[in-house]
Parts: structure tokens; C-alpha cells; sequence
């Protein structure tokens, strides 16, 4: 017994350095790609609305599919739908490299899109597994929030020196070798994961993934063009579609979503602390690149550069955050990271056309550990006390809040940013009208963190996780 236990623990951190290295890479394609927009729209004759689709297209599928992605690892085996996935992205992945129209790169990046959002809950369900409520789990989870933030922030910098290195298509093709690494490591590393033994509930899926698409459809339209009636229709689109999901779910024997899932307080708290992480988190870098690039001209390298700090001071935070959560419980660290993203926002809201990049550093460095602590404390309690039998649908449902999360505030900030510039400006927006809208932005989502930390407070509870 004293030669097993230590060799089990080991292999469980064997397993969380597999699904982490997966996850890394499907986060790093996330924003590498953004460096890279204005060469691919060149060398694949893009129209110029249609350069952003190949990011909108990759976000759009992940988010529609996170939800259905966990509940397919929980009912036909974790281990082999991770495997499958991981196989989707990397094949997809070759189709981006070497794609030779607009229509082949948006379509391939659509499958890749699929891929990434059956990957990352299954990778996050297999930590579930392997690593029981507690301390060990929460540790794991720190470990797998910091390097989400660091692969966001490293693919910002990866995506300039590769497209100025070798060309935007090895920011695609380098995928393939670690993603042949990890299938290589997956059948001696990972645990098998029995399936859930009953049908699929395939009105469900059809409903809630229709819902879900057509509602990031609405706020990627929002973000891009500001609210009018093609995001209104969409926007009533998924609601309809969710609403006929309510309703399949009231009857169906085997819901996509079984009530029990929904019915803590806790996870219900940690989700929205997730939400209003990704709110802020997107809603910034949005602000933020905007303003660095048209405003004060930075290139996409100085802009990954001094980013750097608020991806150094949220990984910091993020390891300090678990072991406070440990201690202290959700309601404290979720509490302060909250609270410090709005005292961030507002820091960052004194921008003036004529800065320097120094002056966002303070800023950006508070925005980071409030980040790292939010998301941390948020991730830990969406999955609290989940029962093995709905780990992958409790993982679907949290990286579906970040990601609803994260496309609201993208659509929120440039609807208040673009919207305020464009109604100053009698002609293209001028530097001092961005800058203000710039501000308001900022103002707007202080505000809404400053909410999210009222209902921290209100939602979750202070015993320490993994306490009973």
C-alpha cells in the first residue's frame, strides 16, 4: 500500500500535465491568430468584413458546442472522447496551415473550433476525476487556470513572431506535433473513464448548442457593428431556441442537463464569478489593444510585451488564490479579485491620446491579480461537490460561463467604445474621441465587476473548499 499510493498520486500529476498541454494549445490559437489577421486577409483575399470570421467562427463553435462537449466525455468515456478531439484539432489545424481561400480557412477553423470545445471540458473533466474535492484538485485547478491565462496572453506575442518569422500558417501547423505528443501519452497517462451508459439526449444538444451559437452570433455582431436588427433577430433567435430547450429538458428521461447540475448555490455562485471574469477579461483587451494600436501605435509584439505583466501577476494569483481558497473558502478570494478588477478598470480609465506604455502598466498589473483570484475562486466553485457521474457537464457548463463571459464583455466594450467615438466624430473617429469612449468602456465594465462582487458575496459560502 505505502509503494501504491505514492505511485497513483504521481501519475495524477503525470495526467494533469497531458490535458494541460491540449488545453495550452487550444488557448494559444485563441489569440495567436489576432497578430496575424492583416497578412492572412492579404494572402487569401479577404473582403474586409470578412477578415474577422476567422476568429468569430473558431469562438462561436467553441462556445455553442463547451456544454454538449462535457456531456458527451461524462456519456461515452472521457478518455476516448478527449482522444477524439485532440485528433479533430490537429487535423484541422493542417486544413488552417495550409489553406488556400478565405472560405477553406473559415471552415477549417469552424472543425477546429469543434475540436477545442470537446477537448477542453473532457481534458478538465479527466482533473475532476483524477483528483478528488480538495486541496490536490484545487492546486490542479491553479494550475490549469494560470496557464489558460498565460497561453491567452503568450499567443498574443507566438502570433507576431511567428507570422513576421516563418508565416501565419505555422501558428496552425505547430499544433500537430504536440498534439501527436499527447496522443502518444494518453492510453499510459490517462484513465480509461467508463461511458454513462444512456442515449444521448439529442433534442437537447440540437436545442441548447442552437441557442447558445445564436446568442455569441448576436454578440460577435454587437461587438463588430453595434446593436441593430441583425443582432436583435439573433438575439430572439436564441431565445426562442432556449425556451424549446426548458422545454425538452421538463420532459426528456435522460436530460442533457439534469436538475441536480443546477442546483447548488455554490456552483450556481462560481459560474457567474466566471461570467463576470470573462466579462472583464475580454472587455479590457479589447479596450486595451484598440487603444494601443490605433491610439498610441504600438505593434502586435510591444503590445504582447506589455501585456506580460498582467499575465505574470495572474498566474501569480491564481497559485495564491487556490491555496487561499483552501483555507479561506470561495466567498473571500472570489470577493477580492472581483473588486480588484473593478478598482483596475478604473485605474485604467485615466487613458490620454498622448500616453506612453508605462502608463498602463499599474493598471494591467491589478487587472491581473484580480483576474487570477476571480477566475481561480470561481473555477473551484462551479465544480464543487460534482459527482464523478457529471464531471464533464459540470467542466461544459463552467468554460461555457467564461466563454459567454468573455464574448459579452468584447461586445460590450466596443458597443460603448465605438458607439460614443463615432457619435463625436462627424468623420472617422478622432484619437481624442476613441480615448474617451476608451474611458467609458472602462467605467462600464468597473461597474459591472463591482456587481459581480455584490453577488459573490450574497452566492458563495465561506467554509474552505473541500471542507465537509
Amino acid at each position: 500500500m505505502s509503494v501504491g499510493r505514492p505511485r497513483t498520486v504521481t501519475r495524477r500529476w503525470w495526467a494533469l500535465a497531458v490535458v494541460c498541454m491540449a488545453m495550452f494549445m487550444g488557448v494559444l490559437d485563441s489569440t495567436s491568430v489576432y497578430a496575424a489577421l492583416p497578412v492572412i486577409a492579404v494572402d487569401l483575399g479577404f473582403a474586409p468584413a470578412q477578415t474577422q470570421w476567422v476568429v468569430t467562427a473558431y469562438g462561436v463553435a467553441i462556445g455553442g458546442l463547451l456544454l454538449l462537449g462535457g456531456r458527451l466525455a461524462d456519456l461515452l468515456g472521457r478518455r476516448r472522447v478527449f482522444m477524439a478531439s485532440v485528433g479533430v484539432f490537429a487535423v484541422s489545424s493542417v486544413a488552417c496551415g495550409l489553406a488556400w481561400s478565405s472560405e477553406v480557412l473559415i471552415a477549417a477553423r469552424v472543425v477546429q473550433g469543434v475540436g477545442a470545445a470537446v477537448m477542453t471540458p473532457a481534458g478538465l473533466s479527466i482533473v475532476m476525476q483524477v483528483f478528488p474535492d480538495g486541496p490536490d484538485r484545487n492546486k490542479a485547478l491553479g494550475i490549469w487556470g494560470g496557464l489558460g491565462g498565460a497561453g491567452a496572453s503568450a499567443g498574443l506575442l507566438l502570433g507576431g513572431v511567428l507570422t513576421d518569422g516563418p508565416g501565419w500558417e505555422w501558428i496552425f501547423l505547430t499544433n500537430v506535433p504536440v498534439c501527436l505528443v499527447v496522443l502518444s501519452l494518453c492510453r499510459v497517462l490517462l484513465p480509461e473513464g467508463s461511458a454513462g451508459g444512456q442515449r444521448p439526449d439529442v433534442a437537447g444538444a440540437v436545442t441548447i448548442t442552437a441557442a447558445l451559437t445564436l446568442m455569441l452570433l448576436a454578440l460577435f455582431r454587437v461587438a463588430e457593428d453595434g446593436p441593430g436588427v441583425a443582432a436583435a433577430t439573433l438575439a430572439a433567435g436564441a431565445v426562442v431556441a432556449a425556451a424549446a430547450f426548458v422545454a425538452v429538458e421538463r420532459r426528456s428521461p435522460a436530460p442533457l442537463v439534469p436538475l441536480r447540475v443546477l442546483s447548488s448555490r455554490t456552483r450556481a455562485g462560481g459560474n457567474l464569478v466566471v461570467v463576470i471574469a470573462g466579462i472583464a477579461v475580454d472587455g479590457l483587451l479589447i479596450v486595451v489593444t484598440l487603444y494601443a494600436q490605433q491610439v498610441l501605435g504600438f505593434s502586435a509584439i510591444q503590445f504582447g510585451l506589455t501585456t506580460a505583466t498582467m499575465t505574470v501577476a495572474s498566474v501569480l494569483a491564481v497559485m495564491v488564490g487556490q491555496h487561499l481558497v483552501t483555507r479561506s473558502g470561495f466567498r473571500l478570494v472570489a470577493t477580492a479579485g472581483l473588486g480588484l478588477l473593478a478598482i483596475a478598470c478604473v485605474l485604467l480609465s485615466r487613458l490620454s491620446p498622448a500616453g506612453v506604455p508605462v502608463d498602463l502598466l499599474p493598471g494591467l498589473t491589478v487587472f491581473g491579480a484580480g483576474l487570477g483570484a476571480a477566475f481561480v475562486a470561481g473555477q473551484i466553485a462551479a465544480l464543487a461537490g460534482t459527482e464523478e457521474r457529471d464531471a464533464g457537464l459540470a467542466a461544459g457548463l463552467e468554460e461555457t460561463s467564461f466563454a459567454i463571459g468573455t464574448t459579452t464583455g468584447a461586445a460590450l466594450a466596443s458597443a460603448v467604445a465605438v458607439g460614443y467615438a463615432t457619435r463625436r466624430s462627424a468623420g472617422p473617429p478622432s484619437d481624442s474621441a476613441l480615448t474617451e469612449g476608451f474611458e467609458l468602456a472602462l467605467l462600464a465594465l468597473a461597474g459591472v465587476a463591482a456587481l459581480g462582487a455584490l453577488l459573490a458575496v450574497a452566492l458563495l459560502r465561506v467554509a474552505p473548499a473541500g471542507a465537509r
